[in-house]
């Protein structure tokens, strides 16, 4: 077995929560920021390799590291169940933190503000993901609705409750979005029943429905832009 030498041991200016402690937040690395989140190592791993493992797995990508589950980061050797849970308390403070920060909301004019609105949300996904976003008379964005969560295959939405929650928010107008993990960016026959009625019942009570993304990792695709809303 590898022998390490333990945090403990290295340098003061070396170690992850002094040097934040000394040179601030923005001096430490992504991986000495995932180390103090990880807190201990194992008996082959400090807490640093750990982390910079756990990175390697997700392509040194916060943004899929961001999108990992318990079973996902598991996958990892040394990375066990409380490890995993508070890295993903962490990763949800910070997606919290952008929520609040719409206090000066954006205001969406294309279909391509929508799909980078969605990224935090929908960005490498190996399931489906159904949104309803909630936007005011100015066409600011007022709430973001995760509506249901399903598969790799599809997921249900519910129009019921996505009327609800857009009622809930004093919405004006809806835009939905969901992904395809498929990387097909086509909608399906079941997407374009479901945006039809959401966008017939959406007329009937006066809350219009504006578009529908189908949300992929390298691309969208939108029904406003093809023609498909009236």
């Amino acid at each position: 077995m590898q022998e390490y030498l333990s945090i403990k041991s290295w340098a003061a200016d070396d170690r992850p929560r002094e040097k934040l402690a000394m040179k601030g937040r923005k001096a430490l690395s992504d991986a000495e920021l995932v180390a103090i989140l990880i807190g201990t190592g194992t008996r082959e791993y400090s807490a640093v390799d750990l982390a910079q493992l756990l990175l390697n797995h997700a392509g040194n990508d916060l943004n899929v590291l961001s999108s990992y589950s318990i079973h996902d980061m598991k996958k990892v050797k040394g990375i066990g169940d409380a490890k995993a849970i508070g890295l993903i308390a962490a990763m949800e403070l910070g997606r919290r933190k952008k929520d609040l920060d719409r206090k000066k909301r954006v205001k969406i004019t294309s279909s391509n503000m929508v799909f980078e609105e969605m990224r935090p949300y929908l960005s490498d996904l190996s399931h489906e993901e159904f949104y309803a976003i909630s936007l005011n008379r100015a066409n600011e964005v007022m709430k973001i609705r995760q509506i249901s969560i399903g598969g790799f295959s599809g997921t249900i939405a519910d129009g019921k409750v996505i009327f609800k929650f857009a009622l809930e928010d004093g919405a004006h107008a809806l835009i939905l979005a969901h992904n395809h993990p498929s990387g097909q960016m086509s909608p399906s026959e079941a997407d374009k029943i479901l945006t039809r009625k959401m966008v017939e019942f959406g007329k009937f009570i006066d809350l219009p429905i504006l578009d529908h993304l189908i949300f992929c990792d390298n691309g969208y695709f939108s029904f406003a832009d093809q023609g498909l809303i009236s």
